[in-house]
């Protein structure tokens, strides 16, 4: 996600609150996500794709993963903070932007969300 950060970049305060999930090919780790489930709302942060494994459907696989474990675990709202030039990706997902966005590291973000009620 940030290739050029170091790793104590992406430890978060509450990263011992959430699940970590992981991609392996064979025994090579090429995807990661965190999701964090609060009040029947589950944020998914930290998405990332090994930059060689990238546009294999990893990414997907994964978000697909994290919208079977929310439901499962009977969460209404399903969001996260999504760079605006990757919005179109979440889209296939039933994600829609709001109007809530913000600068981070010079990175334009968008906050992005699905809410399982009204999405049948």
């Amino acid at each position: 996600m940030y290739p050029d950060f170091p790793l104590q970049h992406f430890i978060l305060e509450k990263d011992s609150e959430g699940i970590h999930f992981g991609g392996y090919v064979k025994d090579e780790l090429v995807c990661v996500v965190s999701l964090f489930i609060n009040n029947k709302e589950a944020q998914f942060r930290k998405l990332a794709t090994k930059e060689t494994h990238q546009k294999n459907g990893y990414g997907t696989k994964m978000i697909n993963h994290l919208l079977e474990y929310s439901k499962k675990n009977n969460v209404t709202k399903f969001w996260c903070n999504a760079r605006e030039n990757k919005a179109s990706f979440y889209h296939k997902f039933g994600l829609k932007e709001t109007n809530k966005t913000y600068v981070n590291s010079g990175i334009n973000f968008v906050i992005m969300e699905l809410n399982f009620l009204t999405k049948q």
